[in-house]
């Protein structure tokens, strides 16, 4: 097909109000529960999701999750509590510093770490990156940056093992902040939002119980650009819809661009888009600005992405099946 000038483009009003009407009908009629809880970021995600739900239920209905631990960026609870401000809804502070040193997540994080830099200490700042997609051929291969109280950093590649391990430990964290919000849930007889946008839910940045376990899921159809657009229309302060996308889980600042996409959100999105609806390499480049060399390069990164994270999609998998439970679930299936 030919894409038009804005394929992604939506009419907002309408789009709430089918999502706040979905969001509804899930809540109360699939999962009989009186609202839902969401846990706030300070991302654009998790705003938008609050505000839908909000729009959907009630602000009385609706508990916002503050979770933030030791590495987190003041400005990301700022802008959280800006938006509970703006919503109406109430908002509770968890720190889950004390549950990830409970689980050893820091000193697993330390251990993996110094697998690369043996003399890396308490107090360091570090991130995880990957090469950009578009400069030409690359080896998908993470790299350990480190940086010391003076400023000084320090890059290295980070062998399989190392990689495994730190990211292992660092999943402590998504895995702890899901805990919380079942059990806000359980105690308020609520539903859980889950909050990541099209691009995380097709290409596979999530973590499986954690970020990734929800009840249901309000954007996870929609492209990231969509979500920005309706952000505005939502009311969503000014200061989470321009703020740079960013994974706010290692202590030294990163974008998801570079931790996991290795490309713009607005290029990839209209990429995915593109493959989705069998848009040539060489329209799709018309269409963002890339060359056709280049969004075949994203085009075989989406695809590879899906292959390797379709494990995360998967429900538990039976030996034999159960029908009577089946029957009695009306074919909806659980997804992590």
């Amino acid at each position: 097909m030919t894409p038009g000038p804005d394929p992604l483009r939506l009419d907002n009003g309408q789009a709430i109000d089918a999502i706040a009407e979905r969001i509804r009908e899930i809540v109360r009629s699939t999962f009989h529960k009186r609202g839902a809880v969401v846990a706030v970021s300070g991302g654009i995600d998790s705003a938008v999701c609050a505000a839908l739900a909000v729009r959907a239920l009630g602000k009385q209905n609706v508990l916002l999750l503050f979770l933030p631990d030791r590495d987190s960026s003041p400005e990301s609870l700022a802008l959280g509590r800006e938006l509970a401000g703006v919503l109406g809804a109430e908002s509770i502070v968890e720190d889950i510093t004390p549950i990830l040193s409970g689980f050893g997540c820091y000193a697993r994080q330390a251990e993996a770490i110094r697998m690369v830099f043996p003399v890396f200490q308490e107090g360091w700042k570090f991130k995880v990156v990957l090469p950009p997609l578009l400069e030409g051929e690359r080896l998908s291969l993470s790299r350990l940056v480190v940086e010391k109280p003076d400023g000084e950093q320090w890059s290295g590649r980070l062998p399989h093992a190392a990689y495994l391990q730190l990211i292992a430990a660092t999943n402590f964290k998504q895995r702890s902040r899901k805990m919380l919000e079942y059990y806000h849930a359980d105690r308020l007889n609520y539903a859980v939002c889950g909050t990541p946008n099209r691009l995380e839910y097709d290409q596979g940045f999530f973590v499986k119980g954690g970020d990734g376990l929800a009840d249901f899921k309000p954007i996870a159809h929609l492209y990231k650009t969509q979500v920005f657009s309706l952000a505005r229309t939502l009311g969503v302060p000014e200061g989470i819809w321009k703020r740079t996308p960013t994974t706010d889980t290692f202590p030294l600042a990163q974008t998801q661009e570079e931790f996991y996409f290795s490309i713009s959100y607005d290029k990839l999105d209209l990429c995915l888009w593109s493959h989705n609806h069998g848009v040539s390499a060489a329209e799709a480049g018309a269409l963002t600005g890339l060359t056709e060399e280049q969004v075949r390069r994203v085009f075989a990164d989406i695809e590879a992405k899906r292959r390797t994270t379709h494990p995360l999609h998967l429900h538990s998998v039976l030996i034999e099946p159960v029908p009577e439970i089946e029957r009695a679930a009306g074919g909806i299936h659980p997804r992590p």
